[in-house]
């Protein structure tokens, strides 16, 4: 009778615990997150500080954890009436009904507010900069540009780009060049994942009214300027990777995957096609990680 009741307990638990991953876990966007928390890593140990113990590295994979999953949680409360619109998206929690606008704010605030908090704990310069990328991503891009101007995304670039530049501020005590030129890597990178992504779901956009490079000048232009940002990010993560004394083996193979990058977008100029964007979407998104891992190293 024990064992049978501790059995069901256990179940009962294991079963609450998939229950809230099942209705909060997406809110959280796991991939997207964790890709940003890479970059903030990567910013943290391509200083090659003494100090970066497992300890440190606990702190900052912590701290940029929640504040990322928090303000991700806020975009995708503000945003629930788009998501209800697209067919990618309408199966997300708050339009499907699983989790209440209230639950999302408040997991959102507490998520953001622990990530910050422990950020500024930290160093305070580095917690500015953790809450600078969050209210640039939440208040500015979502909150005001995202409904009004396919420029949106330059914002979100620069949000993106928070990570990496407040891993680097950790590490070093400073804002430095190299701290700039990795989140300029990234800014540069972001036209690259956001306009392939817009033009692979055109048709969710603008059932949605999201204003879109693709949808305002064309998918012809867009292609080009995907082409252009993606030279800028390959050549801004290759100076990076050189300032901090990345060997040339390793700058080789960034170098190659640079190419690679660029290889793809000129591709999607020269021969457009719903095949050619998707594979430079997925591919771009695993050249930030691969540069990430150098910078790292």
């Amino acid at each position: 009778m024990y064992r049978s009741g501790s059995f069901r307990r256990r179940e009962y638990l294991i079963s609450s615990i998939r229950s809230i991953f099942h209705r909060y876990g997406p809110l959280i966007k796991s991939l997207q997150t964790g890709l940003l928390l890479a970059t903030g890593l990567a910013g943290y140990l391509s200083a090659h500080a003494p100090s970066a113990t497992w300890l440190a590295l606990l702190g900052v994979a912590g701290s940029l954890f929640l504040a990322i999953g928090g303000s991700t949680v806020l975009n995708m409360a503000y945003d629930r009436d788009i998501d209800a619109r697209m067919r990618r998206t309408c199966w997300r929690p708050l339009p499907a009904g699983l989790v209440s606008v209230r639950e999302a704010v408040i997991l959102g605030t507490a998520l953001s507010a622990l990530g910050v908090g422990w950020a500024l704990a930290m160093k305070p310069l580095y917690g500015a900069v953790v809450f600078a990328g969050l209210f640039f991503d939440v208040v500015v891009y979502t909150a005001w540009l995202k409904r009004r101007t396919p420029y949106s995304i330059i914002i979100g670039g620069l949000a993106g780009g928070m990570p990496v530049l407040a891993g680097r501020v950790l590490a070093t005590g400073r804002i430095d060049a190299v701290g700039g030129m990795l989140a300029l890597g990234v800014l540069f990178w972001i036209p690259t994942h956001i306009m392939t992504f817009a033009m692979r779901h055109f048709d969710d956009y603008q059932a949605a009214a999201v204003p879109t490079f693709p949808a305002t000048y064309g998918f012809r232009a867009t292609r080009i300027v995907i082409a252009v940002s993606s030279l800028a990010a390959a050549m801004t993560m290759a100076g990076a990777a050189a300032s901090i004394g990345v060997r040339y083996g390793y700058l080789d193979l960034l170098a190659v995957m640079g190419v690679g990058l660029l290889a793809l977008a000129v591709l999607g100029v020269a021969r457009p096609s719903p095949r050619a964007s998707f594979a430079l979407f997925k591919y771009a998104s695993l050249y930030m990680l691969g540069a990430m891992l150098i910078v790292a190293v």
